[in-house]
């Protein structure tokens, strides 16, 4: 494999990407949450919240002055892209936001917890070892930010909730995490990881689930969401 200098796909300086990933980990909450509340409250909180950074978002590409002033906040923080005005593609907390809508909307609460938690952890275990060890490119980013996201996410996979606790399971949730750790890799440059990352994650756990523990079908369905 070609070593090359540091694998750098980012467009801010690493201080304002440690800043971003730690504000970042203040989404970890809605999984924490959501595993102790119910899918119609919690999208009662999500939707709206939402909805509120899509029209900020928005907003800053509509109306001049709320434009400079939100980049006097945040600019330091978003990334080329997140400031392209001619694409007005949306910032990664909006992203977070929508993903939290779509995972919470859609799937069985263990893997809705399971793919955000995901999220959170591998995405900022990847951006921050990567920008700052990688060296061996692999697939569009680097192979130490990938290695990183699947490792750190497998801690994850031990730490949130299963069904009945089998072996199966855990193997699952580290299969459904590779696929992930890949994912992130290979979205860079065409869709937000945000939106990618949890639903390959949720999808895989589903797909898996389904084929490797067919009997937990029922049970898992009737799991309280």
């Amino acid at each position: 494999m070609r070593k090359t200098a540091a694998i750098d796909n980012g467009h801010i300086d690493y201080k304002s990407e440690v800043l971003r990933k730690a504000i970042h980990l203040c989404s970890l909450s809605i999984p924490v949450i959501y595993y102790f509340i119910s899918r119609e409250l919690a999208l009662s909180i999500l939707i709206p919240l939402a909805a509120l950074s899509l029209i900020i978002d928005l907003a800053r590409y509509s109306n001049n002055t709320f434009s400079r002033l939100f980049y006097e906040i945040f600019g330091f923080m978003l990334r080329k892209h997140e400031k392209d005005n001619s694409k007005k593609n949306l910032n990664g907390a909006t992203y977070v936001l929508l993903s939290a809508v779509l995972v919470v909307l859609i799937f069985p609460k263990i893997f809705a917890v399971t793919a955000f938690a995901v999220l959170i952890i591998g995405d900022l275990s990847a951006a921050l070892i990567g920008r700052r060890f990688g060296r061996t490119k692999f697939l569009n980013k680097s192979l130490e930010g990938t290695v990183a996201f699947f490792f750190f996410s497998s801690i994850v996979v031990l730490l949130t909730p299963k069904i009945d606790g089998s072996i199966i399971e855990y193997l699952i949730g580290f299969a459904a995490v590779a696929i992930g750790a890949v994912v992130e890799n290979i979205s860079y440059g065409w869709v937000d990881d945000n939106l990618t990352i949890p639903l390959s994650v949720a999808v895989s756990m589903w797909i898996l689930y389904a084929l490797l523990l067919p009997n937990l079908q029922p049970v898992l369905l009737n799991v309280p969401n």
